[in-house]
């Protein structure tokens, strides 16, 4: 089966990595980079330090608004998969590249799976819940990484070829721990202690766009009287420089880091500070506290468990919760067993989903043969 696999941002590099790895055991796969993220630091770097493969194909978007990005991206892929005709269509996560794949694949009369499916934060402000509620409804196949986002699927009325896989970011962390921990030296390069430090990133719409809520959390920041670690996105460099945010000489902003280096820094940080659902899941892996710099989060199992403790952008909630958050001694194994990656291929290859899409030349269109419905678990 030839698999088009969409990738564009960041953490689509990091899940890709060990899917490709698995899918071209069994499939053909073409991989799509939509250029969303297109500079080596939140690009290139994560092809070199995960050994993904080279794009097949890199559509060059570049950044710009949400509709004129998301648009330019359906446009380009559109043409794409008309010319590569794959038998099935993978997007995985919740950006701009994920809703445009899922339109184009749907557009086209495509297969698609998704990975990452069922995740909420039940708030339509942010676009990424927009990406994730239009790309679940579009989804043939959809692969969940806890039973929590399975329930919520099931509420919403989609039941069929539903699995629980785990997580695939599990799967890559425990492969690339070990490598990071021999090959990162960011903690020497920077002088920094084990669990001498608080690493903190910010980069969600929500926060960098909003000059009250960016002030906010640069004022608890600013409090802290501790080491910060803060390696900053591109929008939220520009957002900070923008309203002329001071930063306090406690705090190390520094550019994005790789991925080997970016998990050094949390595997030794005494807490994360984060509006990321990646880095939330990271820290869950790490058994590392952390403190999400928003009202809601797509992985409220991680808050239930007392792992997660929710500030919004609250200065003096932020605050408090470093002096005082201490996470409890369980931590349930709630992302799968660190297979995921494996599973997911071999779901793809079952004759159950029954994909038998081809294309039609008198129709001078594919015809596609409907999913069956199947709702599957971890044993």
């Amino acid at each position: 089966m030839r698999i088009a696999s969409i990738v564009g941002a960041r953490p689509d590099f990091i899940q890709a990595a060990l899917v490709s790895q698995a899918l071209r055991r069994r499939h053909e796969e073409v991989l799509i980079h939509t250029g969303q993220h297109y500079d080596y630091q939140m690009s290139q770097v994560f092809f070199e330090h995960l050994r993904l493969p080279e794009p097949t194909l890199n559509l060059d978007v570049g950044s710009g608004p949400h509709g004129q990005q998301t648009a330019e991206i359906l446009a380009r892929l559109e043409r794409a998969l008309i010319e590569y005709r794959p038998d099935l269509v993978l997007v995985r996560g919740d950006t701009n590249s994920t809703l445009a794949g899922a339109l184009a694949a749907a557009k086209l009369h495509i297969p698609l799976a998704r990975i990452d499916a069922g995740e909420r934060s039940f708030n339509k402000r942010m676009p990424e819940e927009i990406n994730r509620l239009v790309a679940d409804r579009l989804a043939d196949v959809l692969f969940c990484i806890t039973h929590t986002a399975i329930r919520q699927l099931t509420d919403e009325g989609i039941v069929n070829s539903v699995y629980f896989t785990g997580d695939v970011m599990l799967d890559t962390l425990r492969q690339h721990l070990a490598l990071a921990r021999q090959r990162s030296r960011i903690l020497s390069d920077l002088a920094l202690e084990t669990d001498g430090y608080l690493l903190a990133t910010v980069h969600r719409a929500g926060n960098t766009d909003d000059p009250d809520r960016l002030r906010s959390i640069i004022t608890a920041f600013n409090r802290i009287r501790e080491p910060i670690v803060f390696p900053l996105h591109p929008r939220t460099r520009a957002a900070i420089d923008r309203l002329r945010l001071p930063l306090a000489s406690h705090i190390r902003s520094i550019e994005p880091v790789g991925y080997l280096d970016m998990l050094a820094l949390e595997s030794n940080a005494r807490i994360i500070l984060t509006d990321s659902n990646g880095v939330q899941r990271e820290a869950y892996f790490l058994s590392i506290p952390c403190i999400t710099l928003r009202d809601e989060t797509e992985l409220m199992e991680t808050v239930t468990v007392g792992w997660n403790r929710l500030v919004d952008c609250d200065p003096d909630r932020i605050t408090t919760a470093l002096r005082e958050f201490t996470p409890p001694a369980d931590h349930p194994p709630l992302f799968g067993d660190g297979h995921a990656a494996e599973r997911i291929a071999k779901i793809l290859s079952s004759e159950t989903i029954g994909f038998g899409q081809y294309y039609d030349r008198a129709a001078t269109q594919w015809a596609v043969q409907p999913a069956t419905a199947r709702v599957s678990a971890l044993p």
